[in-house]
């Protein structure tokens, strides 16, 4: 693949990847649904899961899943009434062929919760293990795997 191509490609993922992360922070479901392709399987088992207490504050991370619209609606539900901020930075990526390719992204996110939560803010540490596909102009996330590192739960 020549470089040019293959930059070309590797921008593509970080856009694909910036819009993941601002449609879920904004619960926009039009911009989710722009980013991930049709069958994706999404494995989030365990990220929000209290190791201490075992509350699981996003109940919708409790199984893997496939299928574009079980995603945004598990995104959409666990974020009912928090407001989230999502980061994710220098990525690893790797162009496997012209229209496949697959990275990992370190995050931080920090999750303020309304009154009733077990807990008042939450912040994150981790990775995603994603694989992508080009679909004509476009770059879809095909499977998602968030990893956790640490997690810090902080009480009312």
């Amino acid at each position: 693949m020549d470089p040019v191509t293959r930059l070309d490609a590797i921008e593509g993922i970080k856009l694909t990847k910036a819009r993941h992360q601002r449609g879920v922070d904004t619960t926009d479901v039009d911009l989710l649904r722009r980013v991930f392709a049709d069958d994706v399987y999404v494995d989030c088992r365990g990220v929000m899961t209290d190791p201490i207490s075992g509350a699981n504050s996003a109940p919708q991370t409790d199984e893997a899943f496939r299928g574009a619209d079980k995603a945004i609606a598990a995104a959409v539900a666990s974020l009912e009434g928090v407001v989230s901020v999502h980061h994710v930075s220098s990525p690893e990526i790797e162009i496997t062929s012209p229209t496949t390719g697959n990275a990992i992204w370190p995050q931080v996110d920090r999750l303020l919760y309304s009154a009733g939560a077990p807990h008042k803010e939450f912040i994150g540490y981790g990775y995603y293990h994603e694989t992508y596909e080009r679909v004509g102009d476009d770059w879809l996330i095909t499977s998602m795997r968030m990893v956790r590192t640490r997690m810090d739960f902080i009480p009312w």
